[in-house]
């Protein structure tokens, strides 16, 4: 069995940093900010998608300024305004010594994510960690999946994606893999469920035994 993990919502609570750093941009720009429950939704999709929702009518050069402010303040200091969830960590070390092999597929960019996990001490439980690149190669969670299977020679369907927002649970069914949805992040159980999700978890801990008991579909 081969697990991938999304990294926002479903490994690390990156809310604190990623609203701040929006808020940034958009003040830059000289645009208001919606309030945080608004601005939820803007974690986990890729940032352009995010930024062309708040920027409404904005042409593909404001957008790609938008993110360039973005990650002026994330490199600086929003990476790290961020917590690992309580139960991850053993939740990973269980599922490996169960013998899977795990992986981070995230739509943050690869060289964001890698500094995270190793700051949280997170890295050394995947064979390899991917990601999109600065350019938005690969920023569709569609993309990034397909990509993760040729490029670690996965078999769709002995592999399984957690991941806490729609565009998890709908990147996974594009390629056969199965989509678990997890409720401790910032997507809804409505939306994961909407989207595909053939298994929700309330807790890390549960991701384990529901593999076990689901692993064994091939097609659903």
């Amino acid at each position: 069995m081969n697990v991938l993990f999304d990294l926002d919502g479903t490994l690390t609570d990156s809310r604190e940093g990623i609203l701040a750093c929006i808020r940034y941009a958009l003040s830059e720009l000289g645009q208001s900010s919606p309030d945080d429950e608004q601005l939820r939704g803007c974690i986990g999709p890729p940032l352009t998608e995010s930024f062309g929702a708040l920027l409404v009518g904005a042409d593909a050069q404001r957008i790609a300024r938008a993110i360039e402010l973005y990650r002026e303040r994330f490199t600086a200091v929003g990476m790290f305004e961020n917590a690992v969830y309580d139960g991850v960590p053993e939740a990973l070390a269980a599922i490996r010594s169960a013998g899977a092999r795990l992986f981070v597929a995230t739509s943050k960019p690869r060289v964001f994510a890698q500094r995270i996990l190793q700051h949280f001490g997170l890295d050394t439980h995947f064979d390899a960690i991917y990601g999109s690149e600065l350019d938005g190669t690969r920023s569709s969670k569609t993309a990034l999946i397909g990509y993760v299977l040729e490029d670690a020679g996965l078999v769709a369907t002995t592999t399984a994606m957690i991941g806490d927002r729609m565009h998890d649970v709908l990147g996974a069914r594009a390629h056969g893999v199965l989509p678990f949805g997890a409720l401790w992040g910032y997507g809804s159980r409505a939306e994961l469920l909407s989207a595909g999700a053939v298994s929700l978890c309330a807790h890390p801990e549960q991701i384990l035994p529901q593999l076990r008991e689901l692993s064994w579909l091939s097609a659903y």
